[in-house]
């Protein structure tokens, strides 16, 4: 089961380099092993609304959460302590650290671009390497 970083979905999203990996990655995961946190949710809309591209936010809500079956990982007020910690030890900043602990909660593997996970126990993995593993 994965957590699926922001940049991951901002890199399809936005047509990126690697957009084709995380369309494969979305198309051709099982039912229920996608997750995101809310954190990278308010993330991405703030991204894509700050580039007018309203309608663009509002479909990717609808197909991964409403209709795709990717599910929303929230973390409260009580976690604030973990976040802190994973960011302390691990030298992340707080959305990476956000992640780190929502992953950790619920046992999942972080897909992410984002190499500053390397240096943490999860680790990460980018979504040609989830793909491959799926293969």
């Amino acid at each position: 089961m994965y957590l699926l970083d922001t940049n991951t979905l901002l890199e399809f999203l936005l047509d990126q380099k690697s957009a084709d990996d995380v369309e494969h990655l979305l198309r051709d995961a099982a039912p229920g092993t996608l997750y995101l946190s809310e954190f990278s949710l308010y993330s991405i809309g703030i991204v894509l609304i700050r580039r007018k591209m309203h309608e663009v936010f509002l479909r990717a809500v609808n197909d991964l959460l409403v209709e795709g079956g990717v599910r929303l990982v929230r973390l409260g007020a009580r976690t604030m302590p973990d976040i802190s910690e994973a960011s302390r030890k691990y030298g992340l900043d707080f959305d990476d650290a956000y992640q780190y602990v929502a992953a950790e909660k619920r046992d999942l593997t972080i897909v992410s671009f984002d190499a500053d996970f390397d240096r943490t126990e999860r680790g990460r993995k980018t979504p040609a390497q989830v793909v491959r593993v799926r293969e």
